[in-house]
């Protein structure tokens, strides 16, 4: 059977999953919400490409681009991530209503790599050209193993670093600047040593849930759930077992709280200071202080033993596409080095090209919430740390039963045979 076919299962499974019965693109578009689709450009204009997005705010660049490009206008779609992967799943199986252009997040992009024959590969329009423009390890995940095939141009990146509470860290009678915490907290053993102390002299947990912390160490390890060739390795390979076990025992010396992602209590225990650290993507600047807008004790250090990558993605060029040259020449300009960097600037966007680490506007950008710190020079530094890993196609099968695991590890669950249960699921999930 050949490998295409692999995505056919997966498109299925997505659409079921998400409760969809239309199986062309073009029908839920039309039963989008008013305000999703946005057209930017003449209706007169030669060439019309259409640009799904999931969150990353591109509009003023493409209204510059357009202004500068009279000839083509360009219709933006926004939705949310899971309905943006599902419609784009949904459209590359049915073979019509795909875009001209569409964002896939890191979490997902390995699921269509088994669609080549479903995209153009941008190396036909001199993608190596610009190749040396982006962080290796980004490129590197948006190519095929053996480099040859380029699905899509990287946008932004989420190098991770600790954000924690100087309030906190000063009522358990710890340093609490920067570059104490630095000092203070440079291996994952420190680490649990002043969650110790937090917990002792405050009563407060040191990270908001098990999530959290295991992305941190899971994102530093050289290789994780599969290896290139698709096989189930966490049974043999240690890293993601280790960090299995460390974040329970930390579950289990009560060092870890439960105020699960992007929940009510999560933003709420942002603001009280109830956990001292949220190990986190340069992303989450924005969100903590969204959630926490009038606290003042919120400070950035660098992440014990390295930094990871949480978040990005790459834009695609479907098959699909009438207009793949006009695409192309687009994504080329609107993810080069100077736009993002005004999208970083204007949106927050943290840029994969590091030739905008050395420029002096990016240098000099600092954030009076995190008390004046240069989060541009801090993130920067964690996205040079960063190596490619492997994810594989089953990677969100495979981390969601291990998190969910951690979260049994915090109802009680013995860690050794939760470990042995979360194996067992992901090889039935594997089988099916």
């Amino acid at each position: 059977m050949k490998k295409s076919w692999s995505i056919a299962f997966l498109l299925v499974l997505a659409v079921f999953l998400a409760g969809c019965s239309d199986s062309s693109s073009t029908e839920e578009n039309e039963n989008a919400s008013e305000g999703d689709v946005k057209t930017v450009g003449s209706e007169d204009a030669e060439v019309e490409l259409s640009f799904w997005l999931f969150g990353a705010d591109y509009e003023s660049l493409v209204e510059e681009y357009v202004e500068e490009n009279p000839n083509v206008s360009i219709d933006i779609q926004q939705i949310s991530m899971a309905d943006h992967h599902n419609n784009l799943f949904t459209a590359l199986s049915a073979g019509s209503g795909a875009p001209d252009m569409a964002a896939i997040e890191v979490s997902e992009i390995d699921k269509y790599k088994g669609a080549q024959d479903k995209f153009y590969n941008l190396n036909e329009f001199g993608a190596k050209e610009i190749q040396d423009n982006y962080l290796d390890w980004v490129w590197e995940i948006g190519s095929s193993v053996d480099g040859e095939f380029q699905f899509g141009i990287p946008t932004d990146i989420g190098p991770t670093a600790m954000f924690y509470r100087k309030d906190v860290f000063e009522e358990a009678g710890l340093p609490s600047k920067p570059e104490e915490v630095n000092e203070l907290m440079q291996t994952w053993e420190d680490y649990e040593k002043v969650a110790s102390t937090v917990l002792e002299k405050t009563g407060k947990v040191m990270v908001d849930n098990p999530e959290t912390v295991f992305n941190a160490k899971k994102d530093q390890a050289p290789e994780q759930y599969f290896n290139k060739d698709g096989e189930l390795i966490i049974d043999s390979s240690p890293y993601i077992k280790d960090a299995f076990m460390n974040v329970s025992g930390m579950i289990q010396e009560d060092y870890i709280g439960n105020y699960e992602l992007w929940s009510p209590e999560w933003g709420e225990g942002m603001s009280n200071g109830s956990f001292a650290t949220l190990p986190g993507p340069a992303w989450m600047r924005d969100t903590i202080k969204n959630n926490a807008p009038d606290a003042e004790n919120w400070r950035i250090a660098s992440m014990p033993e390295g930094a990871g990558n949480w978040g990005g993605s790459w834009m695609t060029i479907p098959k699909q596409s009438e207009h793949p040259e006009e695409a192309y020449k687009f994504l080329k300009w609107l993810l080069a080095p100077e736009q993002q960097l005004k999208s970083f600037k204007n949106n927050g966007m943290f840029p994969s090209t590091p030739e905008v680490y050395e420029k002096e506007e990016f240098k000099n950008i600092t954030d009076d919430y995190y008390g004046g710190q240069n989060v541009a020079k801090i993130f920067a530094d964690a996205a040079l740390e960063v190596e490619h890993v492997h994810k594989g196609e089953q990677y969100g099968d495979a981390n969601m039963e291990v998190v969910q695991g951690l979260y049994n590890v915090y109802d009680g669950a013995d860690p050794e045979q939760e470990w042995e249960d979360i194996i067992s699921r992901i090889e039935r999930r594997l089988s099916r």
